[in-house]
């Protein structure tokens, strides 16, 4: 079957705002200027997300205004090795796992020095700007313009050694290492800052392209934020080649041919993607964690923003092995040891969806019945030290993997995905907790040895998800809800451990559905394209195409999918997540 293009940077339209919108730092100087009172004193101030380049700020910008006094926050932040002692118990000595903090961004400051910047500001005179990552800290700023950038964008600059971590030299160090301690610490910190500042601010800057920035006012990007949580949207998805990457995104998506492979899709996490907001002739991306800190009530509802606070907590995403390989053999932490070893307050349960399959394609999932848990460790223990190889036949299930198949991996469930499969991974979102029991002796693409957690994973695998309680518990579990005119419904999941709900809906006809107050998350895993709109026109019809993830905020309601252009006439379906009630 031939499908409808797959779009790489979906966008949302913003309207009535097309004149607070610029492109280029000669229009961002000009808006700025616009809003300076000649010879009044004026403090501008310009918080960073950690990873905006000061240096192209500071000349392309700053520079331009022809400030009477400038001042970089960074003056008065804690030495490197400051920084270090006090996040020490974060950090950890482990490559990927640290502690989540819980740290506020004026204790990685020195309070004397914060004061004599505030006193430098409060003798000066004329046009002030403090900038840089806690700026506000120094001065709430006359106006105020917060510079942010995704995160997929700080990885990409940690990657080419343009930049180490916040307060760190250290841009050769371990990229895992780096991308720990911005997972485990700044990320929380900056978020937590930057929530308060941009209800507030005058304008945001977007830096994520280097020399081509794009501004918002701060009034058009709430409204942009607040549009979105009526109506159906996407977030950018990015593409990543791994060791055990396939072949099957790079033909499907239209992506990079001379890429050697694709092997993940972020689909649907939005606290790694990006969201692309247009304002006329201008895009403004954003982190689409954005609107989950500022609007989470209208996005998720009022019983998951409860439990869950500003966090999205499904994660759809793609896992490509067809013309790859194995994925690691992995478990993931069961809820009291990620509580009490990472203070994470909810666990990675997954599933995998089979979009597409290879002949011979399987997945592995729980253990032999009658093995012994011992002789099973020792072997992996072996196999680690580089003695022999797991004895994946002796101690694991192998269960064949078809096209629509989809097969539950509640916590403590030891599992991968082998070669020649498309899985449409889902999940909940705390993706980083993975331990990887054996990764089939390869290196990584950094030319080390991908981490084996083991010691983590032999104190959360769950023993008793043996052959006969998989089997009857984990796999194909599909359950007739509802069927009408054209339409169907399944329950396939997800485990009673699981806190996500997952259905499918088989559709020729208009299909009505409802968020009953909760996110929802849907994929299109067959047919090429569909329709979503409102049923009473409350929100601009929205074409979705096969493979993409698409939101439902909580706020909707009432909406319809149906088949579209190029899927009319087929026989369509959408796979539908949300958090029980």
């Amino acid at each position: 079957m031939k499908h409808a293009t797959y779009d790489k940077y979906p966008e949302i339209r913003i309207k009535g705002f097309e004149n607070q919108a610029w492109l280029g730092w000669k229009a961002i100087a000009q808006a700025i200027q616009a809003r300076l009172k000649s010879g009044e004193k004026v403090v501008l101030t310009i918080d960073c997300y950690p990873g905006v380049r000061a240096d192209e700020l500071r000349e392309q910008l700053i520079a331009h205004l022809k400030p009477a006094l400038a001042i970089n926050a960074d003056v008065a932040r804690l030495s490197e090795q400051h920084l270090h002692d006090l996040l020490a118990q974060n950090l950890t000595d482990d490559r990927v796992f640290g502690v989540l903090s819980c740290h506020q961004l004026h204790e990685f400051f020195c309070p004397d020095k914060l004061a004599q910047a505030q006193r430098e500001v409060n003798e000066a005179s004329g046009i002030i700007v403090i900038y840089g990552p806690g700026a506000s800290l120094i001065h709430q700023g006359d106006i105020l313009v917060y510079a942010d950038l995704a995160r997929w964008e700080i990885q990409q600059r940690f990657r080419s050694g343009e930049m180490g971590n916040w307060g760190a030299n250290n841009e050769n160090e371990d990229i895992l290492r780096r991308y720990k301690r911005a997972f485990f610490i700044e990320w929380r910190v900056f978020d937590r800052h930057k929530t308060p500042l941009l209800k507030r601010a005058d304008f945001l800057l977007d830096t994520n392209t280097a020399n081509a920035p794009a501004m918002v006012s701060g009034e058009a990007l709430r409204h942009a934020l607040q549009q979105a949580t009526r109506q159906p949207f996407r977030v950018v998805p990015f593409f990543d080649p791994g060791v055990w990457g396939g072949q099957w995104m790079k033909d499907k998506f239209d992506l990079d041919p001379s890429k050697p492979n694709y092997a993940w899709c972020f689909d649907c996490v939005p606290e790694e993607n990006s969201l692309l907001l247009r304002f006329g002739d201008v895009r403004i991306e954003i982190p689409s964690q954005d609107l989950v800190l500022l609007y989470p009530r209208p996005l998720l509802g009022e019983k998951v923003h409860a439990r869950f606070g500003a966090e999205f907590p499904i994660r759809f995403d793609f896992l490509d092995t067809i013309g790859g390989q194995n994925l690691s053999f992995q478990v993931h932490p069961l809820t009291e040891y990620i509580q009490q070893h990472f203070g994470m307050h909810y666990t990675q349960d997954e599933s995998y969806y089979l979009l597409e399959t290879e002949p011979g394609a399987e997945v592995y999932l729980g253990t032999k019945t009658g093995i012994d848990p011992q002789e099973m460790l020792d072997d992996l223990a072996s196999a680690r030290r580089g003695e022999k190889a797991f004895d994946d036949e002796k101690f694991v299930n192998r269960f064949p993997a078809r096209k629509h198949d989809h097969f539950l991996i509640p916590a403590g469930t030891v599992h991968c995905s082998g070669a020649g499969a498309m899985v449409l991974e889902i999940s909940a979102t705390p993706y980083i907790f993975t331990f990887k029991l054996w990764d089939w002796g390869r290196l990584g693409l950094d030319g080390l040895p991908r981490p084996v957690h083991l010691e983590h994973g032999a104190k959360v695998i769950d023993w008793q998800r043996d052959t006969r309680w998989v089997t009857e518990h984990l796999v194909n579990h599909f359950e007739p809800i509802a069927e009408g005119d054209g339409w169907r419904e399944e329950r396939t999941g997800l485990h009673e451990r699981e806190f996500i709900e997952t259905r499918r809906h088989w559709f020729s006809k208009p299909v009505v559905h409802h968020t009953h107050g909760g996110v929802n998350v849907l994929n299109l895993v067959e047919g090429s394209e569909a329709l979503v709109d409102s049923p009473a026109n409350a929100f601009e019809p929205f074409v979705v195409h096969y493979a993409e993830t698409f939101i439902i905020p909580a706020a909707v309601g009432e909406y319809r999918i149906s088949p579209y252009g190029s899927g009319s006439g087929q026989t369509l379906a959408t796979m539908k997540a949300w958090v029980r009630g």
